[in-house]
């Protein structure tokens, strides 16, 4: 017996777009092609095939109309919407940035958790969410009172997984701050067939791939390509969307969301990829280098593993030291004096050690070391 042939439910937080979490899920999902796959919310063709061609049980949340444009408030009662009673299963494996560790497996089940961060929102991100805000002092003291309980559930609910998996070297510490259990580190995969180079001329712009989140800092990228006259392609969208576009100028250019395809084409033709937040790993930044491209990154968090600074002879982009305008211009500059120094061909080497076969050797690997099993990846 294989590990393919366990007979697996998959959990997931929620289904929304194709992200990184996404793309750790579809492996799951490749791996047991028929396994049930439970999430809170889900918005039917935002994923790929992969992903919804099987079961998918949602939680009454997705009962709510509109859910979509609205469900990230409904925070505080996620905790209670993942309580399912699960079938009888060999294994419950999650994928998990906020509330899906925190399922109670069947008896006899083992629970693997792939954790992308422990709930960011309650714990080591709760001032970029919640205290920049400007709320006064009763919803300032309300917001608290929550986090409080959403960690305490968070803590407490750990001890239903029997397997924490890490995303990161920085997420392996946080498991160890929040829960006080230990990891193994796998790092998620990266697609370096699709995002490869090509035979186009570099330009001299700049280019942002995210979320419009508070946390993902991107009025950094804007203001310091102001600051500097540089030409900056955003392409995402999200909730500071009216805030980021209120701070662009002439050079600053906003696509929206767009096809692989083209966020390919840009990874190809821009001078360099900008990643000013604190990420739990980040997989745009090896998906730039997989294209050639050098990274000029915040160097905390995930970046620190994906990203080596100049002046390493082997490196593959720019670390910034704090998160200031100043500090972000300044290292852009320093990329402008040495970019002949960024060979493409190196860059591409560099993302390969995040390949998807190398993820999914690493994750089903460990989980056939765990269950006693063989493994065997299909050809």
């Amino acid at each position: 017996m294989d590990v393919g042939s366990l007979n697996v439910i998959l959990i997931h937080d929620w289904l929304t777009g194709m992200r990184g979490g996404e793309k750790v899920l579809e492996s799951l999902c490749r791996r047991w092609p028929t396994a049930p796959l439970y999430t809170l919310i889900h918005k039917p063709g935002s994923c790929s095939k992969t992903i919804e061609d099987r079961p998918i049980v949602t939680s009454i949340l997705n009962k709510l109309p509109w859910v979509h444009s609205y469900y990230r408030y409904l925070l505080p009662f996620m905790p209670w919407a993942v309580g399912w009673t699960l079938p009888t299963c060999d294994a419950v494996i999650s994928s998990s940035h906020c509330v899906a560790k925190g399922v109670t497996p069947p008896e006899g089940a083992l629970h693997f958790c792939y954790c992308h961060t422990p709930m960011r929102y309650a714990w080591h991100m709760q001032e970029s969410y919640f205290d920049e805000r400007g709320w006064g002092w009763p919803k300032r003291w309300l917001a608290n009172l929550v986090l409080a309980r959403l960690r305490d559930w968070d803590r407490r609910s750990a001890d239903r997984v029997s397997h924490f998996i890490a995303n990161s070297h920085v997420v392996r510490q946080r498991i160890r701050d929040c829960y006080d259990r230990d990891a193994v580190v796998i790092h998620p995969p990266a697609d370096t067939h699709f995002y490869c180079p090509a035979d186009v001329v570099r330009e001299n712009y700049y280019l942002i791939l995210s979320a419009f989140a508070p946390y993902k800092r991107l009025d950094l990228a804007i203001e310091a390509c102001k600051k500097l006259g540089r030409k900056l392609v955003v392409i995402g969208s999200g909730q500071d969307e009216s805030k980021l576009r209120a701070l662009a100028d002439a050079n600053i250019e906003f696509l929206g969301w767009q096809p692989d395809e083209v966020l390919r084409d840009h990874l190809r033709r821009c001078a360099a990829l900008l990643f000013p937040g604190e990420e739990d790993f980040g997989i745009v930044p090896v998906e730039a280098q997989a294209c050639g491209t050098p990274v000029i990154a915040f160097g905390k968090g995930g970046a620190t593993e994906t990203v080596v600074p100049w002046p390493r002879p082997d490196a593959t982009g720019m670390w910034f030291d704090e998160q200031t305008i100043d500090c972000l211009a300044s290292a852009m500059e320093s990329f402008e004096q040495h970019r002949a120094a960024f060979d493409p061909q190196r860059l591409r080497k560099h993302a390969l050690q995040f390949r998807l076969e190398r993820f999914e050797e690493e994750l089903f690997g460990f989980v056939a070391k765990v269950m006693g099993l063989e493994q065997r990846l299909a050809a």
